[in-house]
This record gives structure tokens, C-alpha cells and sequence, in this order.
């Protein structure tokens, strides 16, 4: 069982890497998601794979799951929602901006001080003579 889940965390591990080296938005964001996942699964892994014990010691049980690396996970796959939301709002906000989900777009096209939505300039004043 063991080597199941590392072998499962070793490779969404390496998914989730490969992903993030992509030169698009979306890919990016699954490599995060991939990541935080095999985080998850190495954290819950590390409270020991064992099935049908209590995670509280009473009278009645022999033995017990520790319950840390449950409650670990649990708060991780809360704060990982939340970032893949700001995260996949930052990306189509950086989209409707660029025209664009490359993640390095604008570096060497665009002029300096142009936008890369074809408004260029610096605001409200224009160029003044």
C-alpha cells in the first residue's frame, strides 16, 4: 500500500513540475493544483496507513490513527481552494488584459511604455508638446 501512494505522489508530483514549466496560464494552474494534491496525500500518508482504527484513543480500541496529519490535510485542501481561485481569477484578469494566456507575453514585442492591448500612453494627460 505504501508504495502505491508514494509511486501516486511521485508521479502527480512530476505531473504537477512538467505543468508548471508550460508557457500557458492553464497548464500552470492544474501543475498547482497537481502539486498541492500530492502534497495533501504525502501529508495524509505521513500518519501512518492504517484502516478501520479510531482517531481518538478510548477503552474499547487497541490501537489509533493520529489525527494531525488528518486535520493538516483538511486545512490544506481549504487554503489550496481558496488559492485556486485567486489564482485562476488572476489568470483571466491577466487574460482579458494581454488578449493572450501566454505567461511571459509582452517581455520583448510590445514597445516600452505601450500596453499590450494596443492602448498605449501614460493615462489621462496624452503626450504634450
Amino acid at each position: 500500500m505504501e508504495l502505491l501512494v508514494a509511486s501516486g505522489v511521485g508521479v502527480m508530483t512530476a505531473t504537477g513540475v512538467y505543468l508548471l514549466l508550460r508557457a500557458r496560464t492553464f497548464p500552470v494552474i492544474i501543475g498547482l493544483a497537481l502539486l498541492s494534491y500530492a502534497v495533501n496525500i504525502f501529508l495524509f500518508a505521513t500518519g501512518r496507513l492504517t484502516t478501520n482504527l479510531p482517531p481518538v484513543i478510548s477503552s474499547t480500541a487497541t490501537a489509533y490513527t493520529d489525527p494531525l496529519p488528518q486535520a493538516l490535510v483538511l486545512t490544506a485542501i481549504v487554503i489550496s481552494f481558496g488559492m485556486t481561485a485567486v489564482i485562476v481569477v488572476l489568470a483571466l484578469r491577466a487574460y482579458l488584459e494581454a488578449g493572450t494566456d501566454e505567461v511571459d507575453v509582452g517581455s520583448v514585442d510590445t514597445a516600452e511604455g505601450e500596453r499590450p492591448g494596443g492602448s498605449g500612453g501614460s493615462g489621462a494627460g496624452g503626450d504634450q508638446a
